[in-house]
């Protein structure tokens, strides 16, 4: 049995799929404990536990964001503060008596949409997070591509290509990294952008439908996000032109997205044109926790 995990800041779910047939057997989901690590750790045990119910003869992958640093193994560029600089791994197959996979959770929904998702007839796949944070992880042959350092489609974390406007100069993410795509291309990205521009809050949904109504601030807004959006594809696809872009989390159900960047791209491209289908992904929200179970 292949068991995999999400783990999130706000929940944890598990997955235990067919191995032959890569069917779902069994899900489960809990809330995440936020500060306190071992209660973070021993309920994680508790799930996997739980999702393996008599089964024996399992593996178990974990898909979180962040990275596990090359050298030490601890939790790095995490967005749950316990987990920050913690040695996740060894603690959980300490509880387990076993070895785990962990990789990023832009990872997992690469390798998933690689391997039976929207991907799976394509060789490379750049999978994109689009969410709360923005991620991506890259697939070729259905191997997960992981470089020495780790940070293979950590690509949220660039600085927006250029020239940058005054706004774009003045937006740091967390870490203090000043114009990040991340802080742009994000959910609450679009929506610092639109309390910029208008000096009011809405959620990123509800700015969306005012542009779906037409209203003239919110097609500016849109406008400019999808042209961020253009500009950032731009650097991973001038490096590594991959076979097919797809998109996960919360903003890749914009559809407009599909229709207008790859007309907005080529003019940030080292061509005139633009042929790679850029696809949300099939599997959805249940991409990442898929992606952990195929780890092995």
């Amino acid at each position: 049995m292949k068991i995999g995990l999400d783990w999130g800041g706000t929940k944890l779910e598990a997955i235990a799929l067919d191995p032959l047939t890569n069917e779902e057997i069994v899900r489960n989901r809990v809330d995440s404990p936020k500060d306190n690590y071992q209660k973070i750790i021993d309920t994680v045990h508790n799930l996997i536990l739980e999702t393996a119910g008599k089964e024996k003869n399992i593996t178990v992958g974990i898909g979180m964001p962040g990275s596990l640093h090359p050298k030490t193994g601890l939790v790095q560029v995490s967005n749950t503060k316990a987990l920050e600089g913690q040695d996740v791994k060894n603690d959980i197959e300490a509880k387990l008596g076993f070895e785990v996979k962990i990789a990023n959770d832009a990872d997992c929904l690469a390798l998933s949409e690689a391997v039976d998702g929207a991907g799976k007839d394509y060789n490379s796949v750049f999978a994109v997070i689009l969410g709360t944070g923005v991620g991506a992880g890259y697939v070729v042959e259905k191997k997960l591509i992981s470089g020495p350092n780790k940070l293979t489609g950590e690509w949220g974390q660039n600085p927006i290509p250029g020239p940058m406007d005054e706004y774009e100069k003045s937006v740091k993410r967390h870490c203090g990294r000043v114009g990040a795509i991340e802080v742009f291309l994000s959910g609450p990205g679009l929506e610092n952008w639109y309390e910029f521009k208008t000096n009011n809050k809405k959620s990123s949904r509800d700015i969306v439908e005012l542009y779906r109504n037409e209203n003239n601030i919110a097609l500016e807004i849109m406008d400019t996000y999808f042209e961020r959006t253009a500009r950032a594809f731009s650097s991973f696809v001038n490096i590594l032109d991959p076979d097919v872009i797809v998109c996960g989390g919360g903003m890749s159900e914009i559809n407009e997205i599909y229709d207008i960047l790859p007309e907005k791209i080529i003019p940030y491209l080292a061509s005139d044109i633009f042929l790679t289908p850029i696809i949300k992904a099939k599997h959805g929200s249940s991409s990442g926790v898929r992606g952990a179970a195929h780890l092995w």
